[in-house]
Order: structure tokens, then sequence, then C-alpha cells
């Protein structure tokens, strides 16, 4: 075999980054072993796998062939040691999850697949579902936990849960007292929103997609507990997850609007690389969240500890 699994390491940081220097970084190489190492793949193999210019490296025809091989073969040798070393076969875990799902669901999934493989390393990304999409379709993360739609041609996407949005205001706010808005009185008020590129503000926009140019957008706001916070202050309103909102609802320190004419329904989805090997961290961790939110018609029915 003219390559080595090292060789190929190499060539994965090297595709996600299209820099020497942030692989070499990545993998506590000096760069001068990541140019050498690249530069032997490429000479043993006598064809060339990426386009140069200048510093900066972008994969061919043929290294986009090789890239999904490539991470495959890497998660299978990672599996064999891991399983050498008496470690069951699970290994690190790379999961992206999108603010909503990463802050009331994903931190408990994790814990709960960890006391099962305490061994197990798993990161944990939290982004927005433009990000999300973006890094599983690199292969620098293994899994995403998304709640915007997805139509990249190369992954694979299955619906997990349903979720739905909610309007709210602050308990002072005048819309408080009549609890039901329609769309045109909408338009008249301040808004505190999530930022583009999230899964709430695309299914927020698609509702008022015939009224967007007529809204008064105060605030973009990549938190939810911020836009929570700036409601309450009496700032405008906003629309987020029912799951993010059920304490507050709870507790009276925010206030539902209902908004009938608004379609606010969306789901929650798995997203992985359709030329992504499936290793057993991966299987078992998808069918822990599934197990997980068995039952429940909607994100905010799953039974989750309450805040007080």
């Amino acid at each position: 075999m003219r390559f080595t699994l090292r060789q190929l390491q190499v060539f994965v940081a090297v595709a996600q980054h299209e820099s020497v220097s942030r692989a070499a970084s990545q993998l506590a190489l000096s760069q001068s072993a990541a140019s050498t190492s690249i530069t032997e793949l490429e000479r043993q193999s006598s064809c060339q796998l990426f386009d140069r210019a200048g510093k900066r490296l972008s994969l061919n025809a043929l290294g986009h062939q090789l890239l999904p091989q490539a991470v495959a073969l890497l998660d299978q040798a990672k599996e064999i040691e891991d399983l050498l070393g008496g470690k069951a076969g699970f290994g690190a875990l790379a999961v992206g999850a999108t603010l909503t799902i990463g802050n009331y669901l994903a931190t408990l999934l994790i814990g709960s697949y960890m006391q099962v493989h305490p061994e197990s390393q798993v990161k944990l990304h939290v982004q927005n579902t433009a990000h999300v999409v973006q890094q599983v379709a690199h292969y620098e993360l293994d899994l995403g936990l998304i709640e915007g739609d997805c139509n990249h041609p190369d992954l694979e996407v299955q619906p997990w849960v349903a979720d739905e949005l909610a309007v709210f205001c602050a308990p002072s706010h005048p819309l408080a007292q009549h609890g039901l808005a329609s769309t045109e009185s909408l338009t008249e008020q301040a808004w505190i929103l999530r930022e583009q590129g999230s899964g709430t503000r695309l299914t927020f926009d698609q509702a008022m997609r015939h009224h967007r140019s007529a809204l008064n957008i105060r605030l973009e706001l990549e938190h939810t507990e911020a836009i929570k916070r700036a409601v309450e202050s009496g700032l405008g309103i906003g629309c987020i997850s029912r799951l993010a909102l059920r304490d507050a609802f709870r507790r009276g320190s925010l206030v539902e609007i209902a908004t009938p004419e608004l379609d606010l329904k969306r789901q929650f989805y798995f997203i992985w690389h359709k030329r992504k090997y499936q290793t057993s961290a991966m299987r078992e961790f998808l069918e822990l969240c599934r197990t997980f939110t068995a039952g429940a018609q909607r994100s905010d029915e799953i039974v989750l500890p309450t805040v007080a």
C-alpha cells in the first residue's frame, strides 16, 4: 500500500481548512511536515489532489472523489483502534446543534450518552442552521441536529420531532391583554428576532412572507435567551420555539400571543453526509435521540427538567 493513514489524515485536514498551516496546527504538526505529507501522497500516487492558488489549496475533481473515502477509512481505523484499546468501538463523536436544540436538548442527550459510554469523547458545536449544514457537508462534524430546512445535495436529512414557534410579549405589553393578534396588527409592532441563517428566522420569514417588507425589526440577536430578556424588558415582541418558552410561559414572565393566521410549525432534523461512514457512536447516538423524544408529538411535550 503506497499511502499511510497519517497521510490521509493530513489530506483530510488540508481539504477541510484549505490551508496547510491551519491543518498542521490542528494535527500538532509542523507546517513543513504537513506539506511534505501532502507532497509525498501526490508523488507516490502520481496524481494531483489540490489546485494551488498562492497559499490556498482547494480540492480538484480527484480530491473531491477521494475525500469521503478517506474520511470513512479514518473513521473505521479509529473504531479499530478503540476496539483494540478496550473501548468497545465507541470513540470520538462531533455533533453540531442549532441554538434551540443545543440549549434545550443536545446537552441532555450528550450527558445521557456519556453516562453509557464514559470513555467516548464528544464535542458539541452550537451554531445556526447554515453553519451546521456547512460543517457537516465538509466532514467537520459527524452529525447535525437542526431546526431549519436543509436541501444540500450531499447530505442525508431525516425528520426527528415536530416543533412550533410562538409569538410572545412581556405581560405589560398591550397585546398581552388581548392574547390574540392579526397578521396586519403584528406589522405595527417592534420585533426582536433571530439572525438571518438561523432555522427559527427562516420559519418566521416564511410565515410572514407577504408582510416582511413592512416589519419593524428593532433587534436581531443570535441567542434565544437574549431575545427573551429583551422582550421581557419591553423592547418589542419576539418569535422563537415553544420549547424555549414553556418555562417562561409557566412562570408568567412572558405571554403568548395567539396568531391563528400564521403557520409557525416546523421540524427538527438529523443530518449527516451521505458518503460518511456510520460509526457505532453515530448509530447509538441517533438511536438515543429517537428514544428520548419517543411519544412526544411536539418538542415542548418532551419531558425535561423544569427551571424554577
